[in-house]
């Protein structure tokens, strides 16, 4: 009886130690990020797939304010207190941190062959040795419109600069609807949503933007010039009052269905899907001419990266594993409509709008933001001065030859290509 009770209480003891043992080794890892929008979808969708595959870790989405985000994170990397993976911003900001040591390279991962160089050319060393951030997600530049008012209006969806101008022209005539949904009060929309969407079938995608960075090309050039000298010709479509409309005055005029077309970004979506009561479709940005090869702006915007600090180096290491893997891109991608994998395998997306964005990829070819690159990181910033002029340009208060030449001027101060 002795001896049964003796081997009753082993087994108890095994059991409990066993359990003891399971706890021990169960890692919590924690993500720093400015997404906080976001975290429903990794508190309900991605991080209970990571943990159902791999008991044992545990992971926490803590994002701060968008605003907030980089002078907390710098405050928490330099007081050692920062999470074990880092949302990495595209480009300079990212490898600042790498430079300084608060990024680990990532070359190596398991599940970084899944993206190609222009996937991580946000994330990589000028000299390509290190990729420091695993790729999550890019934003592609278009137009949104109101499919309704077209139909009304009997307007075909445009291919060319001629058909979208006349769609322009049409939409003004009838009254109905200001035709282009964009305002220059906040400088960045004019630029980004303007010159940025426009300027790649102009400056031939990656070709251009190459030579730029080589000093094979000059912003005086006609192709960085002429996408200025069209976007001038927006002003009369714009609607009145345009020079104090703000990025969410431009939102507002085209989710209330009074404007008919919005130069977007495709990180709208989800937010029109939820405000807009008709219906919408998208369009490329025109060609000049039919048959034009054309271009598209898939900017690199998110990607996840380890601090090298972390005490879970590798439970976040598998973490990451996970966020490289084609599971993980179809969650993200479909929670987040507009936010498109950078994976190299295409990813069937659920939302009708988000898909007509990402079928551009097979038609065009990709590129991302020129000023994004190696020429923002002095003064003047390429990408603020680019703002400025974008929206200069469009209020007709400077010509495209004039503000072509300052930004070129400005980028000559402090920039000398490498030979």
């Amino acid at each position: 009886m002795k001896n049964k009770a003796l081997t009753t209480l082993l087994m108890a003891s095994s059991i409990l130690g066993s359990a003891g043992l399971a706890v021990a080794q169960d890692k919590t890892i924690t993500i720093e990020s400015w997404r906080n929008d976001d975290l429903a979808i990794w508190q309900e969708k991605l991080i209970p797939a990571f943990e159902a595959k791999n008991p044992g870790i545990k992971v926490v989405f803590a994002p701060s304010a968008p605003t907030e985000y980089n002078a907390a994170l710098n405050a928490k990397l330099d007081a050692g207190s920062a999470g074990d993976l880092i949302t990495c911003r595209p480009f300079d900001a990212s490898l600042e941190l790498y430079n300084k040591g608060h990024l680990a390279n990532l070359a190596d991962l398991p599940g970084m062959e899944n993206f190609s160089d222009v996937a991580k050319s946000a994330w990589t060393t000028d000299d390509g040795s290190a990729d420091f951030c695993v790729p999550m997600a890019s934003v592609i530049h278009g137009f949104i419109y109101n499919a309704d008012a077209f139909q009304q209006l009997g307007i075909a969806v445009p291919a060319t600069e001629a058909e979208f101008f006349a769609a322009l022209d049409k939409i003004k005539a009838d009254g109905t609807y200001i035709p282009l949904a964009m305002g220059t009060k906040d400088l960045w929309e004019a630029a980004t949503m303007g010159y940025q969407n426009i300027g790649p079938n102009y400056w031939k995608g990656e070709e251009g933007r190459l030579a730029l960075i080589k000093g094979e090309q000059k912003l005086t050039d006609p192709a960085w010039v002429e996408p200025f000298a069209t976007l001038a010709k927006w002003k009369d479509y714009l609607g009145d009052g345009f020079e104090a409309q703000s990025y969410p005055d431009s939102q507002n005029l085209f989710t209330l269905g009074r404007a008919a077309i919005y130069p977007a970004g495709s990180w709208e979506i989800s937010v029109f899907n939820t405000q807009a009561q008709f219906k919408m479709g998208a369009f490329p940005p025109p060609v000049k001419n039919a048959g034009d090869e054309c271009y598209i702006s898939d900017h690199n915007d998110i990607a996840i990266g380890l601090n090298p600090k972390s005490p879970n180096a590798d439970a976040a290491k598998t973490f990451l594993s996970w966020v490289a893997s084609p599971e993980f891109a179809t969650i993200y991608a479909n929670a987040l409509p507009g936010f498109f994998s950078l994976s190299s395998t295409p990813v069937k997306m659920e939302d009708p709008l988000a898909q007509e964005f990402v079928s551009w990829r097979d038609k065009c070819k990709s590129t991302i933001r020129s000023t994004y690159q190696i020429l923002s990181r002095s003064t003047p910033n390429l990408e603020n001065e680019t703002w400025v002029k974008s929206a200069n340009v469009i209020n007709g208060t400077e010509t495209p030859e004039a503000a072509a030449k300052v930004l070129q001027d400005g980028l000559d101060s402090w920039y000398k290509p490498a030979k």
